[in-house]
């Protein structure tokens, strides 16, 4: 069960939504079904295509862009999203854009690989592997709700969700 699936007494069933990276877009279509509005981003032209016809065909509101998240002039918004969701994806300078994102009250739900995960294959890089402790500093001005980091489904991981509550 996904970090998001697991909390989800905590998400919403009306606003706007934005998943991060999202694949083949497991996150978007959930929130969805959940009746949130979703905007949904990855650099891969195929998922991000895949995604539209899956959405299209359930009648969903997804709205699906290609975008390359980790390019210096990426911009979300400002105080948009009532949810954000983001799995297994680490880009550290995103982490400021995602928070100014969040509306006031929004939620965001985060969870990627740590660094123990490298000795049991993949991802390896530091740049993609989080510090024991990290995620919580990373969202410092939000509250967390929530948190874990272990061991879980045969994955390293750490997770948060957390609430904006200062504009």
């Amino acid at each position: 069960m996904s970090w998001l699936e697991t909390n989800a007494d905590l998400v919403p069933t009306s606003g706007h939504a934005l998943d991060v990276a999202c694949g083949t877009g497991r996150a978007a279509m959930w929130l969805a079904e959940r009746g949130l509005e979703v905007r949904a981003l990855d650099r891969d032209p195929q998922k991000i295509a895949a995604l539209r016809e899956v959405a299209a065909s359930r009648r969903l509101a997804v709205t699906a862009e290609v975008v390359d998240l980790e390019t210096r002039d990426v911009d979300l918004g400002a105080a948009r999203y009532d949810v954000i969701s983001v799995a297994r994806y680490l880009h550290r300078p995103l982490f400021p854009i995602l928070i100014r994102a969040l509306a006031l009250n929004g939620l965001l739900f985060y969870e990627t690989f740590t660094t123990a995960q490298a000795g049991r294959g993949g991802p390896t890089s530091p740049d993609h592997l989080l510090e024991p402790g990290e995620l919580p500093r990373l969202v410092g001005g939000l509250e967390v709700l929530r948190e874990r980091e272990g061991e879980f489904d045969g994955r390293f991981l750490a997770g948060v969700a957390a609430r904006r509550r200062k504009a």
